[in-house]
């Protein structure tokens, strides 16, 4: 592995736009919305992923690893961005997947295997206790030493790539909304957010209260005001409805910025609810966080679901 390229591109200027969202329903309600469009930071490494690998790949690298190991389901963006990462910088990668294997792989999984990614399956009740003692002795006795990143990436390293993304966006606003699947990208946005804009994450997830204790561990902010909204998961992560795949498509036809039904398709959702019912006050400067995850589309065409 290479520590001068993997501390090269992460450190070197990856610019994206903030492009403002015209739309009859913001002009009427007298406010702005912005989208910080990181889905364009990098085709592969894109959006959150690029800051939550960032200084576990230079730790990893600094500390002479060789080989990395994650979690992750079978549509995971960390599991594609991961892959494509140990490839590009001379990592060997270990993908311990959720669930059973299903052959042919699908457009993910097949991606991960492409870039030299190893794939392990683990059960649903081995895969509830990953973190344990019993698991991970069980995968350095079949893989050796490795460097292991949580699944979605959300550990204090993420958490301080993360803490990047806010002084990216380069001008003054109310609101700062971004998706949230594991809590570690809202921790990073709230402790780097250095003003008095409030910081609102959107569980994609059902039952998702404990990422509120989630992001409390993982954050430590000083004067940061945030939230995490619960209503606008459509079921549960992965799923979605009808409405919602409505919704994305008409965005990407009228503003030509493509959403996904997982995790960005249900942030706007939500944006667009609150306007609509008046959350903002007018003269309200929104951000949205793009954090990419467009590789998942594939698949779900795939299976006939977009």
């Amino acid at each position: 592995m290479n520590k001068n390229e993997i501390k090269k591109f992460f450190t070197s200027q990856h610019s994206t736009p903030l492009q403002e969202i015209d739309d009859e329903l913001f002009i009427r309600k007298d406010i702005k919305l912005y989208i910080k469009r990181d889905d364009l930071i990098d085709q592969h490494i894109s959006g959150n992923k690029f800051f939550k690998l960032k200084y576990n790949l230079i730790e990893a690298a600094e500390n002479n690893f060789r080989t990395l190991l994650s979690f992750g389901g079978a549509y995971s963006n960390h599991i594609y961005s991961l892959a494509y990462a140990g490839k590009k910088f001379g990592f060997k990668t270990i993908g311990i997947i959720r669930g059973e294997e299903h052959i042919p792989l699908n457009p993910t999984l097949q991606f991960a295997k492409q870039r030299g990614m190893e794939l392990l399956y683990l059960n649903r009740s081995d895969y509830r206790k990953k973190y344990s003692d019993e698991i991970i002795n069980r995968l350095h006795k079949k893989f050796g030493d490795f460097y292991l990143i949580p699944e979605g990436g959300s550990n204090d390293l993420a958490v301080k790539g993360c803490s990047e993304i806010p002084s990216r966006i380069g001008f003054n606003y109310n609101y700062l909304f971004c998706a949230c699947g594991t809590g570690g990208t809202l921790a990073g946005i709230i402790n780097g957010i250095n003003n008095k804009s409030k910081v609102i994450g959107v569980a994609v997830l059902k039952n998702a209260s404990f990422l509120i204790d989630e992001v409390k561990r993982l954050s430590s902010p000083v004067n940061s005001i945030w939230e995490i909204l619960l209503n606008y998961h459509f079921g549960g992560y992965a799923k979605f409805t009808s409405e919602l795949i409505d919704f994305i498509k008409t965005f990407n036809e009228k503003f030509n910025i493509q959403l996904e039904p997982i995790y960005t398709g249900k942030l706007l959702y939500a944006i667009y609810y609150l306007a609509r019912n008046d959350f903002f006050k007018p003269g309200s400067k929104i951000v949205a966080y793009h954090s990419g995850g467009l590789q998942g589309l594939e698949g779900l065409r795939q299976r006939k679901l977009l």
